[in-house]
């Protein structure tokens, strides 16, 4: 048989493999394409190596291992790994915390110089989940910042104290340039703070500052203002007594001594705190009015102006001259010298009672220095004295009834009327009253002070000097 004829089979059976190869790769290239195409970092892990690492012209095996592992491990994202390479085949050996690093580790080897193939065992784990190994990492790295800024937060400590001396010092001195200025101490204690304070505040500006602490406190700030409202609506009452008596240092509607009447109660005001008004009664009782209901309600002061009116009312006979019993108080008056002759006097008919003809009379004094109830007891005192000496009669209402000239009475038995003669009445001691009584005693105004037990401390008092 011919040569050529013993190798034909040969020659077809190397045909068809070509063929078959041929249809093969062609079925293969999509499938290869979109592999070469899919986005390693489409979880958002790190970029494949985009260049290639070069080593020297000819690189050894021993070079090449070297390299990766220094490029591995510098990344930090591997453990316990292993490179070897043997005839430009690398070999990589570890534990990676996800898929997309082991895959980078794998680019990385290919795209070394002198890099023929990648044999990749580098294993997954993700790691457990209760695992304290990241707890204890981010506490280490606390500790190392910490011991970083140490010598800051002592520079800091030191500067500290020094803003809040200066602080007080800034106070001081404008305290006693407001001394003559505002009387209120209270007002000078608040308008000194408000000079004082930026002080302080760019005092712990620089000690953050200098502590690298700024956001810290930006963060503070933020929740000292959520803070402050829940507190403000906490202690709502609190903060309305203090700004109360705050603009009651302003519009000053009483001060120390004076006599008021507000919601019902009145006495003497004694003292005023950030939170109340203590007054003494009439009775000596000591009574703490909130600063907030004083602010919401009238005040009445008696002695803010030093003319007080008083008054009171006598009843005369209807035998009596009016006119006469008139200028007879009203001379009783003018006598007195606790009675202010401007303005003047008034003596008026108030009204026709059942048995009597009701007189009332007006006067003023110096509230500041008299007693009402004492000016009161002794005019009643002089003016029933001169009336009693001028024969003013003043009966009781419709209980009393006299008859200067007797009455005529008829006897049982005779019938005839006789002349029975009442008894003359009773002659009173026209001696004129003295001004003042001893019971009444010098007429001056009275001014309880509270006792040590009741009595606030000197510098909570807001009212400052009368």
């Amino acid at each position: 048989m011919r040569p050529d004829l013993m190798l034909r089979p040969v020659h077809k059976f190397i045909r068809c493999a070509r063929y078959l190869a041929a249809f093969v790769f062609v079925c293969c290239l999509p499938a290869f394409a979109l592999a070469q195409t899919a986005d390693p970092n489409a979880a958002g892990a790190p970029e494949a190596p985009q260049q290639q690492v070069e080593i020297a012209p000819v690189a050894p095996d021993t070079a090449i291992a070297d390299r990766i592992t220094d490029i591995l491990n510098a990344t930090g994202w591997y453990r316990d790994i292993a490179v070897k390479a043997d005839q430009g085949v690398v070999f990589l050996d570890g534990v990676a915390d996800t898929e997309v690093n082991q895959e980078w580790a794998r680019n990385l080897a290919a795209q070394t110089t002198g890099v023929v193939a990648v044999v990749n065992r580098i294993a997954v784990d993700e790691g457990q989940l209760w695992s304290f190994a990241p707890a204890l990492a981010e506490m280490e790295n606390l500790l190392q910042d910490a011991v970083a800024v140490l010598p800051l937060v002592v520079l800091a400590i030191l500067i500290l104290p020094l803003a809040w001396y200066a602080a007080r010092l800034v106070s001081r001195l404008a305290k006693h340039a407001l001394r003559n200025r505002v009387t209120s101490p209270f007002l000078r204690t608040v308008i000194a703070r408000a000079i004082a304070f930026p002080v302080f505040l760019l005092g712990l500006y620089i000690v953050l500052q200098v502590a690298g602490l700024t956001q810290l406190a930006l963060s503070l700030v933020g929740g000292a203002g959520v803070v402050g409202i829940v507190i403000g609506f906490a202690f709502r009452d609190i903060a309305e007594n203090f700004l109360s008596s705050l603009i009651l240092s302003v519009r000053r509607p009483f001060r120390r001594g004076d006599f008021i009447s507000v919601a019902g109660l009145s006495g003497t005001v004694s003292s005023m705190s950030t939170r109340s008004t203590l007054l003494t009664s009439i009775d000596g009782n000591q009574i703490h009015v909130p600063n907030s209901v004083i602010f919401k309600n009238v005040i009445e002061n008696f002695t803010s102006s030093p003319n007080r009116r008083g008054d009171f009312v006598v009843g005369i006979g209807y035998d009596a001259g009016i006119a006469d019993a008139q200028q007879i108080i009203l001379d009783s008056l003018l006598s007195h010298e606790a009675v202010l002759a401007e303005p003047e006097p008034m003596v008026l008919v108030d009204e026709l009672g059942a048995s009597t003809v009701n007189i009332k009379t007006y006067y003023w004094f110096d509230g500041h220095m008299i007693s009402p109830i004492k000016l009161k007891s002794a005019l009643l005192r002089a003016v029933k004295s001169k009336l009693t000496a001028e024969g003013i009669s003043m009966p009781d209402e419709a209980r009393e009834v006299i008859f200067p000239q007797g009455v005529q009475v008829f006897g049982p038995q005779s019938g005839d009327a006789a002349d029975i003669a009442l008894p003359a009445p009773k002659q009173t001691d026209k001696r004129s009253e003295p001004e003042v009584s001893a019971a009444e005693g010098d007429l001056l105004a009275e001014n309880p002070a509270p006792t040590d037990n009741h009595a606030q401390e000197a510098d909570e008092d807001l009212l400052g000097p009368r």
